[in-house]
């Protein structure tokens, strides 16, 4: 332990009169300074010049005035008047002090400092160095603050330790730390100047010097190296600025570029309102760019969607995202949600400010009202249609729609129209294997609540119905061909139909015919491959592969 008062007072009799005090006292109470006695004879000491790196000993090296014990009774030297005493390479300065040579520790008053070389400087008002644990304890006097300096750093507290050994200063009630780039405050904290690193605990903030940035940090643990001005976090930690806000427990964030590579799952929150959260997380805060490892969610609160994946990134400036492993898009805007999953998914504005999202590869896509697949798929915010490309597959209802491209535009509560511009087909299960099919070149249907209302075709349009009975059966069915079509319904049913300019056909009763005659050439029922829930959409029946894989 360091020399307190009442050590000294104990071995001082005569010469100075100290009241005892418990450590917990200090520095509220300081240690009076040596008091020159009239009797005691006083001269110059004579400096030794020995091996001033001897492991653990205290030299030394100047005093204007030594006082002598002629009777024997203390065991230290009272010294004043531009006292320096020396241990390896730190010096300590002071107008006076008392020194116990036979355990290598001091006492120092008034004009405290230490200095190591031409860079470590500490200011105080007192300093305790206790040899057998080579810790110094300095303090200030009420209304002033022990200081470090260390090159461009400095530390501010009302007591400061040092391990001379460890070559570590330390403070545990309280101080500040400032660098050329930031200002930290804790409870306690700890600095190593040979590395530059220091660490703080217990209400720990950070704060930006630099002019016009608004950076802020809150944690309980903070490693900080004050020539990186890298901070590595140790928990919770919540770091905000004008530009957005992260919240992550483990990681490393540096202050100067804004550049953070954070773990344990990290969240950033962008200027925008959107949030990016991984498992692992590398975010540039002034290139506006995030990219996330493992369990990535991307959400735009405005637009009301969010992306997943195994991993993405963000960028922020160009509002757009990529996300990969798994990925889905989820959009929830309307009254239900839609969910589209892909191998690859990405979202982007075109020029004219329209938000684009972009699903590629084995896509599978469900909302309560429409379920789909395909090769790819773009959705299109503004006009709020969704492009299917490659063997398309659409369900509504009880109805199947297919083509080489299919165009559905959805509204707030349900689709609205499915286009196909370039060939296509839509069937109703009817019965086994009864399906009424209508098939062209070029067809657009309206939907209302999966109930079509209207039918228009042209081009080669094809048609098999199979008309139901008075008694609720069916036992024929139509064939018809013609160049356009243009059909109305009445729940569910064929209200009217028209077909121009020509039309051939005929009738078949279903006894009289071959199964295979049921359907048009290039019919297809896929209904094991819908998804039926959320979930579904990541299911891949072998059925799909060969799907898309044909031509």
């Amino acid at each position: 332990m360091p020399h307190s008062r009442n050590f000294i007072s104990r071995n001082y009799r005569g010469l100075v009169a100290i009241a005892c005090v418990t450590l917990l006292a200090l520095p509220v109470i300081l240690a009076q300074a040596p008091a020159r006695s009239s009797n005691a004879p006083q001269f110059k000491p004579v400096i030794p010049t020995a091996d001033r790196h001897e492991p653990g000993k205290v030299f030394l090296e100047h005093a204007d005035i030594l006082e002598l014990d002629e009777s024997r009774s203390r065991d230290y030297q009272v010294l004043s008047g531009n006292v320096v005493f020396r241990k390896n390479d730190m010096f300590m300065y002071c107008d006076s002090a008392y020194f116990y040579e036979s355990t290598n520790s001091l006492d120092a008053f008034s004009n405290v400092r230490m200095e190591q070389g031409d860079t470590l400087f500490v200011y105080a008002d007192e300093l305790n160095y206790n040899g057998m644990s080579e810790i110094a304890k300095l303090f200030a006097n009420a209304g002033k603050k022990v200081r470090m300096i260390n090159r461009d750093v400095k530390l501010e507290t009302d007591q400061f330790d040092y391990d001379l050994t460890r070559n570590v200063g330390y403070y545990q009630y309280g101080g500040v730390l400032t660098d050329r780039e930031n200002r930290l405050t804790s409870i306690e904290g700890y600095y190593y100047p040979s590395s530059k690193d220091a660490f703080f605990y217990d209400d720990v903030k950070l704060q930006s010097l630099r002019p016009n940035d608004t950076l802020r940090m809150y944690t309980d643990s903070l490693q900080y190296n004050t020539f990186t001005h890298i901070a590595r976090l140790l928990c919770d930690t919540r770091i905000i600025n004008r530009d957005g806000e992260i919240l992550s427990s483990s990681g490393n964030y540096n202050t100067g570029s804004g550049e953070a590579r954070l773990f344990s799952r990290s969240t950033v929150i962008t200027r925008r309102g959107n949030t990016l959260t991984g498992d692992t997380l590398f975010y540039d805060r002034n290139k506006g760019f995030g990219e996330a490892f493992g369990n990535m969610v991307l959400t735009d609160s405005a637009r009301q969607s969010t992306l997943l994946g195994d991993y993405g990134f963000y960028n922020e400036i160009a509002d757009s995202a990529f996300v990969t492993g798994d990925a889905v898009a989820m959009e929830y805007s309307r009254k239900d949600t839609l969910y589209m999953h892909g191998d690859t998914i990405n979202a982007y504005y075109l020029p004219d400010s329209t938000r684009v999202t972009n699903c590629y590869r084995r896509v599978r896509f469900y909302r309560v009202d429409i379920q789909g697949l395909c090769d790819s798929m773009s959705v299109t915010e503004s006009d709020s249609l969704l492009k299917m490309f490659r063997h398309p597959v659409v369900w509504s209802g009880l109805r199947q729609i297919t083509g080489n491209v299919i165009h559905v535009h959805l509204n707030d509560s349900t689709v609205d129209w499915a286009r196909l511009p370039n060939m296509g087909m839509v069937a109703e299960h009817i019965d086994e294997d009864c399906f009424n099919q209508l098939a062209g070149k070029d067809m657009k249907v309206w939907i209302n609540d999966t109930t079509i209302t209207r039918l228009y075709a042209e081009g080669n349009v094809q048609v098999i119905q199979f008309p139901m009975e008075n008694d609720s059966t069916y036992n024929k069915y139509s064939y018809t061909e013609s160049s356009t079509l243009n059909a109305t319904f009445d729940n569910n049913q064929v209200k009217k139909i028209h077909l121009w300019p020509e039309t051939s056909g005929n009738v078949t009763p279903l006894y009289l015919a071959k199964r295979s005659s049921y359907f048009l050439p290039k019919f297809r029922w896929y209904d094991k491959l819908r998804p039926l829930s959320p979930d579904e959409i990541f299911d891949y029946p072998p059925e799909m592969d060969t799907l898309l894989q044909g031509e």
